[in-house]
């Protein structure tokens, strides 16, 4: 269910020599593809499946739909990353408590970062995860719509995090308790979030 393309970003070349730093010519991007089953994909909490949705890009999403668990996350095959951009779109359908989706980057052994947004919310926010939860970085925001398809990104490079929601830049924090890890989503408690269009794309020069 992953489509890999090789995107030209330098030249003809396979590797340039520049003032003796070598540079990518192409990067290997990973597209997921939610109308094909979920092979390699490692569920650490919740009830992750593909359903059928007809306003997603191919008709089908993936949908988190556990509502009693403090954390849902699913980990995409792939990786480990250490310079990456990630980016997804998500739809909070329900929720009481919380109605949120995230982006997972860095996850190891448990540990992880995740940059999420909440429907019942005005704040975005970058929390670590290490045997709890610890915030951050927070932006103030007017709430994605419930029902609606949202994008989040993230992009990390060496100690600094980036984020943002349907295109605008609202986090930009420097952290280094967590090197490197694979890709993965997230919701909270008993929402119920369908995502689509995630986008893997590692960074940085040999």
């Amino acid at each position: 269910m992953i489509e890999i393309t090789r995107r030209r970003v330098i030249g003809a070349g396979a590797a340039l020599t520049i003032g003796g730093r070598f540079a990518r010519a192409a990067e290997l991007e990973r597209r997921f593809d939610f109308t094909k089953p979920l092979d390699g994909w490692e569920t650490v909490a919740g009830e992750w499946n593909v359903e059928d949705m007809a306003d997603a890009a191919g008709g089908r999403a993936l949908v988190q739909r556990a509502t009693e668990n403090e954390f849902n996350v699913i980990v995409a095959p792939g990786g480990p990353y250490r310079n990456v951009n990630v980016a997804v779109r998500f739809k909070p359908i329900s929720g009481r408590e919380d109605a949120s989706g995230g982006i997972v980057f860095h996850f190891a052994e448990g540990r992880y970062y995740v940059i999420r947004a909440n429907a019942l919310e005005g704040n975005f926010r970058l929390y670590s995860y290490d045997r709890g939860r610890h915030q951050i970085d927070s932006a103030s925001i007017k709430a994605p719509a419930l029902g609606q398809w949202h994008t989040l990104r993230i992009r990390a490079t060496g100690d600094h995090i980036e984020g943002w929601l349907d295109d605008k830049a609202l986090l930009d924090h420097h952290d280094s308790r967590f090197k490197f890890g694979r890709i993965g989503l997230w919701t909270k408690a008993d929402s119920v979030t369908a995502f689509d269009e995630l986008t893997v794309t590692p960074l940085g020069a040999f």
